[in-house]
């Protein structure tokens, strides 16, 4: 197979990273979407993404893409690349559950000259250490003669409509070079930005995974220096601000830090080092320090409530916003939930308000019924944790109209000056 043009493509997993790709493409060439989820499909098929990634116009535009759930529809495809989550486990530890039930499919349906292209983000050595041999082992045929595979890592940003899947640059590899020129001439069929040929597969492996552990060292940083100033009496925004005059300081911002990447992909590269027999010390004490940012929020917010004369036990706080980001409905990873539990550990009565979030899915996640909407003068304290449009449109008058007469109102964020607001992280 040496062109593109030959390629009958399919996309596995249709979720934030599967879906904009499977449109991109679809624009252009016929492309089957796959996912195992049955109202994920009938959604997709209606002309609706629940996601908010693509909106209905672009799903129309993508004329040549279909969706199903029908495995034997793959079998009518001879490139597959897979977009399914790599999460981590309740010890920290990689899951790669998703991506080796992904290759098992394939292997029912994996011919001679097929190519497996996966996206998901892995330790370098995943694809041809974890996922090879199952392709191997259930379709009985042999890597890097009978199939070949490739490694092109995802960088969707959820909820960022500037940045979106074409106008980002692509990093493309193949396990043979001529499969490596072959997945990133395809590529380059859609991307506008271009795209990057790594000189293998764990090269593109690595450099995904250390894009999200750069940023996650960075925030800790921040974090921690947060943890100094407030000791210090001393605004970290204005030393931020003040510090973020020079060029070539980088403008990172204390906070959570939750999410399908940065929570998560620093602990991939952990577990890889660990094997090999090295200790990584500046990233997970960077992690620790991240992991450990919903408690310290809920603790500053107990100080400030009994300085208020509030009376703790029996208390009701509202929690704005539980997605991960801004603006996203996107739930996985949200650490906003620590500081929701924290708070609860404390005999508080929590509330979370978050006009972004699908109310069925942050209770089959985490067990909380969002409110629809707070009422007026309920609330002891409020926490906007996460910086929405809609927290921003209401401003400082309007959130405070939750409050009782005597409250906290803690901004996470910065969303509003800090004039109106009684605390700031």
């Amino acid at each position: 197979m040496t062109s593109t043009s030959a390629l009958k493509l399919a996309v596995i997993g249709l979720g934030y990273v599967g879906l904009p790709l499977a449109v991109e493409f679809g624009k252009k060439r016929p492309v089957a979407g796959f996912d195992i989820n049955c109202p994920r499909i009938a959604e997709l098929q209606a002309g609706h993404d629940h996601t908010l990634e693509v909106d209905k116009n672009e799903l129309k535009e993508a004329e040549h893409l279909s969706f199903t759930n029908d495995v034997e529809i793959l079998r009518g495809c001879n490139c597959y690349i897979v977009t399914v989550p790599t999460p981590i486990d309740d010890y920290k530890r990689p899951d790669l559950t998703p991506l080796i039930k992904a290759s098992e499919m394939l292997g029912e349906v994996l011919n001679k000259g097929d190519i497996v292209i996966y996206e998901s983000t892995v330790y370098p050595g995943a694809t041809e250490e974890d996922c090879v041999p199952v392709l191997e082992q259930v379709s009985g045929l042999t890597f890097n003669v009978d199939f070949f595979c490739g490694y092109s890592p995802e960088r969707i940003n959820p909820g960022d409509k500037e940045h979106r899947v074409t106008s980002i640059k692509k990093v493309t590899s193949g396990s043979t070079p001529e499969i490596a020129e072959l997945v990133d001439s395809l590529y380059r069929d859609i991307i506008v930005a271009g795209t990057h040929k790594a000189s293998s597969i764990r090269v593109a492996e690595a450099a995904k995974v250390i894009e999200n552990t750069q940023r996650d060292v960075n925030i800790a940083l921040i974090n921690e220096l947060t943890l100094i100033f407030n000791r210090l009496g001393i605004d970290t925004e204005e030393v931020l601000q003040a510090a973020g005059t020079k060029w070539n300081f980088l403008p990172f911002r204390p906070g959570l830090v939750g999410g399908h990447c940065i929570g998560v992909d620093p602990y991939y590269l952990t577990h890889k080092a660990q094997q090999v027999g090295y200790h990584p010390e500046v990233i997970l004490s960077g992690r620790r320090i991240n992991d450990g940012m919903g408690a310290y929020v809920a603790g500053q917010l107990i100080k400030q409530m009994i300085k208020s004369r509030i009376n703790v036990e029996g208390a009701r706080v509202l929690v704005m916003g539980l997605t991960f980001k801004e603006n996203c409905p996107d739930l996985r990873n949200t650490r906003v939930v620590d500081i929701v539990h924290e708070l609860a550990d404390y005999g508080i009565t929590v509330d979370v308000y978050d006009p972004q979030v699908n109310p069925e899915e942050a209770d089959a996640e985490y067990a909380i019924q969002p409110v629809s909407e707070p009422a007026p003068g309920t609330y002891d304290a409020m926490v906007l944790a996460v910086a929405h449009r809609e927290f921003r449109e209401l401003g400082s008058h309007g959130i405070r109209a939750w409050g009782k007469a005597n409250h906290v109102l803690y901004d996470l964020k910065y969303v509003l000056p800090k004039h109106d607001v009684d605390m700031r992280l």
